[in-house]
Parts: C-alpha cells; structure tokens; sequence
C-alpha cells in the first residue's frame, strides 16, 4: 500500500469512527432493495424529461461518482446490473443525513437508497432520495475514474476490483455462464446425465500431464488432484450408465500461458455404442448451439479475424494436414527424414520422442496446429499417442482419435475409446516404459481401471472440450485468465 492509499484509507477509518460514535453502524446487517438499476430503467423507459412519480424505490449499489451542489447533489450507484443516477437534497433527507452524505460518505461506499422516481431535464432516470442509509464503508478508494483499472496483473489478482471499474469483464463472464448452460441443455437434451467423478484420485490418470500432489493425513496416502475425469467416466460405463458428462475441474502442474491455466474446466462426455465420428457431430453441434446461444450468432470473431462456426466444420488427417503445411507426405516418410524436417524447423526433439508416430506427432504440432484457425477436425493419430484410443480400422498405425481445433488452439480431444482390457494393459505398460526413458508426463498404469475393463465395456465414444478456450473464443478474449475469475498468478503480498 502506497503513502497516498495508506493516508486515504486513514481518513476513511476516521469517518467510519465518526459514524460509529454518532450511533450509526457502517456496517448494518440487512437492506432488502425492492428493484434493480436495470428493472427501474425498463420500467420507466417512456417517461419524458421534467416528469415525475410518487412510486416509490428501494435500491443498492456502489456510489460510483458524485457531484455536489450545495445544498443538494447527484450521485451514480451501480449494483449487479448496470447503474442509476441519484439525486439528494438536504431538505428531503434533513440537514443531518445530508451534512453525512457529503462529509462521511465517500465514492466507493455501498448505499441503500430510497426515494421516488423522476427523469431529470438532461433525460436520465432517477430516484431522488427520502433516506440515504450506509450498507458498506469502503477503507480503501477506487482506482481513479478517468484512468480506471487498466495493469493487468492487478487486474487479475484483484478480480473484485475488475470487476468493480470494468463492466466488460462481467459481460465476458456472464456469457461464459450462458455459454455453460446452453452446453448442459444440449447434453441433457440427448438423454446424457451430468454426474461427479473424484478430483483427489489414488492413482492419476485419462491425459499426458504432471500432476499436482497432495497427501491425506488420516490414511497417510499420496493423493493427486485429478488431470482429468476421463477413467472414472469409463467406469461409469461399464456400470451400465449409458450416456454421462460432466463439467470438471483438472489440474496439470505446467506453465501458464496464453491458453493454459494450471486449474482448468473441462466438460467430458462419454457415450455407450458410439465412436469417434459420433463425437465429431456432437462437438460440432454442441459447440455451435452454446456460441449462438451465449452471443447471438454463429459468426464471431476472435483477435481481429472472423470465425465461423456453422456445422460441419472442416474434417482432414493429420497426415493430410501435415502435407497441406509441409508438402511432406507422412506415410511414405520413414524416422530420418522426420527428424530431419523438425531440425530445419529449430525444434529440439525429447529424448523420450523415439518412433515414427511421436515424431510425426511433433511435426503436427510445430507445423500444423496454429495455423488451424477455422473450426476444424483433424482427425487419425500415431498409435503411440494415445494409450487409451482404439487401433484405426484398416491401419493400425494410427488410433481413432481426433482433435478440434478453433483459432490456432486444441478445443477438443475424443477417441473411440479402447475396452479390449489386454490391449489397454499393454498400451499402459508401453506408457511405464515410456516413463523410464523421461517422459514424465507418460500416462500412470491404473490396475483398478483394467479391472473394471476386465468385466466388459461397450464401445464408446468420449470426448473433452476444453470450457475456458471455448469461452475465450466466444468472447473475444485474448488470454485465457480473462475468462477465469481467480486465474493462478505467483504468490504476491499486497
């Protein structure tokens, strides 16, 4: 806290005495506001300038700006929904409660307010008060109006405060919630029920990612936070339960970026006598009903290009893409010349990155995926990607999995889900071995999930959207933190 701040937060604390040693609580325990901003201004939409009305209001909000005028004084309060003007004079509320309102009272104070309503000769709705009562003293002062709350890291870490000075971010927010419940009414809609699934889990699993680590002190047993639902949904599945989804929080201990956050929401489907083509009509679908639901149309853009997002979306393979990008055809390239084309491209090859699919798997990756900004599906990939897909029918090569792709980033990951339990033992122990040369982020061998293979799976289609790259699509943001409301930031003392 600066020495500007520090003193202004004194003089508050002293006004907030001053009202205490008056009988006056700063901090009461209930104002009940009979209207919102917004309610009020529908309301009274067709009232002229100059007119007036004995209805009465009962309104809340922060006083956002002030003006005072001797013996009288307008004020701005904004509450949840946008913000009204009021308008206070010393002979309505009394000498006493207007010497307050004027001397105690500060911008940023949350205030109850009732009075009547009229428009002003400018044209702007109003309630000019009868009583004016203290909900809230505010110690510390808002960040100067004409300036506002623009550092972002401040921004981030005092998202109150965000939210306070910048309608925009609740906007961004409220669409990524209407954005959430247009995917639930499509999910619920074709018969899939939404369940909960573990987030301390014995053994990880479902994603190529490190985990964050926990222990429980009762059983004295290494936890981790879940990286993703997908085994428990399987096992949920086999149970018998046909259709199910749900919205999750995972957790991968990796870097912070642009379209990573180490705490994320995923919403994960897995449905009964399906593949991954069924997944690919469902992600088409349901994404374009929830953008057009959140926004209002199925054309948006997204860091200055437009986007559209009409089903059916673009469908190649990753061989195919890597050959539009590159000119190279995969399946006629042997090791060697893969790793000869990443090296010309400045990527340095992992240790662990040893066979013809990983390899192809990277040059995808450096060549292909950030230039995939069109809703678009690629679909077939290595084998050795993905432990947990079934082998592609025709070529065992490659697995029936796919990936969409919006804006140059990873929206969605699906499979047709492997349930032959011989394979998915050995396709995790290949994964244990993989481990051992490296590569920490190789899938944990799960017995307790084989088990549950063991007594039948169906075939199945799954799939995980990612809800926080959806929203920042939908809304036009360019960080993911911008459709988070507490993004992780390094620990900071304020």
């Amino acid at each position: 806290m600066n020495d500007d701040i520090r003193g202004l937060t004194a003089m508050r604390r002293e006004k907030a005495a001053k009202m205490r040693a008056k009988g006056v609580d700063p901090y009461p325990h209930l104002f009940e506001p009979t209207c919102s901003s917004k309610e009020l201004l529908e309301q009274w939409a067709e009232m002229k300038p100059g007119e007036a009305s004995e209805a009465e209001a009962r309104i809340a909000g922060r006083m956002m700006s002030r003006r005072l005028m001797g013996k009288s004084a307008f004020a701005h309060l904004q509450d949840d929904a946008g913000q009204i003007q009021i308008y206070v004079r010393q002979n309505m509320v009394g000498d006493d409660a207007y010497d307050d309102f004027k001397t105690l009272f500060d911008i940023g104070d949350i205030l109850g307010v009732e009075g009547t309503i009229f428009r002003s000769r400018m044209g702007e709705l109003t309630v000019e008060a009868y009583n004016v009562t203290m909900l809230s003293k505010a110690l510390r002062p808002l960040p100067e109006k004409f300036h506002g709350l623009t550092d972002v890291e401040t921004r981030y870490r005092q998202r109150y405060l965000d939210l306070i000075m910048n309608r925009e971010v609740r906007d961004v927010m409220e669409t990524r919630t209407r954005l959430v419940r247009a995917i639930q009414g499509y999910m619920d809609g074709r018969g899939f029920l939404e369940v909960e699934t573990p987030i301390l889990q014995p053994v990880y699993g479902g994603a190529a990612a490190r985990p964050f680590t926990t222990r429980h002190n009762v059983l004295d047993e290494l936890l981790y936070l879940r990286i993703s639902n997908e085994l428990y949904l399987k096992r949920l599945i086999v149970g018998g339960m046909e259709r199910v989804y749900e919205f999750s929080k995972d957790f991968r201990n990796e870097g912070i970026d642009r379209s990573h956050n180490p705490e994320f929401t995923m919403m994960e489907a897995y449905q009964a006598y399906a593949d991954y083509e069924t997944m690919m009509e469902l992600v088409e679908n349901m994404s374009a009903q929830a953008v057009e639901a959140a926004v209002g149309s199925l054309k948006t853009e997204w860091q200055g290009k437009p986007l559209d997002w009409t089903p059916p979306w673009r469908r190649m393979s990753m061989a195919e893409s890597i050959q539009e990008a590159t000119g190279m055809d995969i399946l006629q390239c042997g090791e060697a010349e893969l790793k000869a084309e990443l090296d010309q491209r400045g990527v340095e090859i992992p240790a662990h990155v040893n066979s013809w699919g990983l390899l192809a798997m990277e040059l995808f990756e450096a060549a292909v995926e950030r230039h995939l900004f069109q809703p678009t599906i690629v679909y077939d990939y290595p084998l050795e990607t993905s432990p947990l897909a079934k082998k592609k029918r025709g070529d065992e090569r490659f697995v029936e999995r796919f990936e969409a792709f919006v804006g140059g980033m990873e929206l969605g990951n699906a499979y047709s889900e492997l349930n032959d339990p011989d394979d998915q033992r050995a396709r995790l122990e290949a994964q244990a071995v993989q481990r051992e040369r490296g590569d920490d982020e190789s899938h944990m061998f799960d017995e307790d999930f084989i088990r549950a293979l063991e007594y039948g799976m169906p075939p199945t289609g799954g799939i995980g959207v990612g809800i926080d790259r959806l929203a920042m699509l939908a809304t036009n943001s360019a960080s993911i933190r911008d459709v988070i409301f507490f993004p992780q930031m390094r620990t900071h003392t304020p």
